[in-house]
């Protein structure tokens, strides 16, 4: 659960920023490199969940070195690997003139900006500065427009993944990759709404425009992703037939229902959207509605995840064959909460440094530390 809800946030992140360097969206233009950033970590977050999940944690090498490429799982290993470098790519591309400026100006930072910007020297004239942000425009639209089929095909491909067991009737639908995409772009765009309206990205006249672009996207697609909900659910229900059915039950009106109710519905969906559609606006308000979303998605995850998971595929087999190791039961331990918390709290460093550090606002914001 955690890896797909880390997983939705970075493709999410990188597709609201291909809004910016492909569709030419102005209005965002101030969240480019804070969602260029986010996608980075968070999908460094997701590979460090499947990382502590692994029985021979030290072998993930292999998975480059003897891939079996008729697995969907190595190609999705491969393209997150695409994925990464792309973004990677893109982040130096964005910052690199003022990594070399920042490097030149000298200062305690001045090596890490000398090493990141790769031997890129900027021009010292405004004209040739200019002319260096164009080229970097136009390279970054040409990467953007790479990334979003890559994204698209990665992120789909885990609704993919899931929606070919066909052994697993939950998780067998069409509408799982499509799912996923949408899940995505809600959770990453209610993410990098909580970072602008929490930080110095929401303030001004332009602060207020982006706050009011992303709010909107966001409401948008929530509303749209709650009618494919609507539309997964409520077939089976209606008919009241099938294992569907009696897994829906379960995520419905079983012994964690308030995980769908509360924490999905309530607190992810309703107030939420009464708070982004009350007038006038509010960063404030604006950042509480984006954390919320961002952070109650991780109920999404867990009952997409958990249900598939703690239902007999053959009637009566939770009573024909007994052992501890074999129950139809799953809480997250103590232990596995403690590994998201890590993962949380590394992430969250990271990018605190990163907004510390890099120059992540561009020419709209303040010089980092030096």
């Amino acid at each position: 659960s955690g890896y797909i809800y880390f997983v939705g946030l970075s493709a999410g992140a990188f597709l609201l920023s291909s809004l910016v360097y492909v569709g030419g969206v102005a209005s965002l233009q101030r969240v480019a490199r804070p969602a260029l950033l986010t996608a980075a970590i968070t999908l460094g977050m997701a590979l460090l969940c499947i990382w502590f999940d692994l029985g021979h944690m030290w072998r993930f090498w292999e998975i480059f070195t003897r891939p079996s490429f008729s697995s969907l799982m190595a190609w999705m290993v491969w393209l997150y690997s695409a994925y990464f470098l792309l973004i990677l790519l893109e982040l130096w591309f964005e910052m690199r003139l003022d990594l070399s400026l920042l490097a030149r100006e000298g200062g305690r930072f001045a090596g890490l900006y000398r090493l990141l910007s790769l031997g890129y020297s900027a021009p010292a004239d405004p004209e040739g500065q200019a002319l260096e942000r164009a080229r970097a425009k136009s390279t970054l639209r040409i990467l953007g427009a790479i990334g979003v089929p890559l994204a698209i095909a990665f992120h789909g491909g885990v609704g993919a993944l899931f929606a070919s067991l066909s052994a697993r009737p939950y998780w067998h639908t069409a509408l799982y990759p499509i799912l996923f995409l949408t899940g995505a772009l809600v959770s990453g765009g209610a993410l990098l709404l909580a970072v602008v309206s929490f930080t110095e990205l929401g303030r001004g006249e332009e602060g207020t425009r982006t706050l009011q672009t992303l709010s909107r996207a966001v409401v948008g697609l929530l509303v749209f992703d709650l009618i494919l909900e609507w539309a997964e659910i409520s077939i089976p229900a209606w008919y009241r037939i099938g294992s569907e059915y009696e897994l829906l039950k379960v995520v419905l009106f079983g012994q964690y229902w308030y995980v769908f109710w509360i924490g999905h519905i309530l607190l992810g969906a309703v107030i939420p959207i009464v708070l982004l559609l009350r007038k006038p606006p509010s960063a404030s308000r604006y950042g509480v509605a984006g954390a919320l979303i961002a952070a109650t998605f991780l109920a999404v995850r867990l009952n997409l995840v958990i249900p598939g998971q703690v239902t007999p595929q053959l009637h009566g087999l939770e009573s024909a064959y007994v052992d501890h190791r074999l129950l139809f039961s799953y809480v997250p331990s103590l232990f596995e909460w403690s590994i998201i918390a890590f993962v949380v709290a590394v992430g969250a460093t990271v990018f605190l440094l990163a907004r510390r550090i890099l120059p992540m606002d561009g020419e709209h914001g303040p010089h980092p530390v030096r």
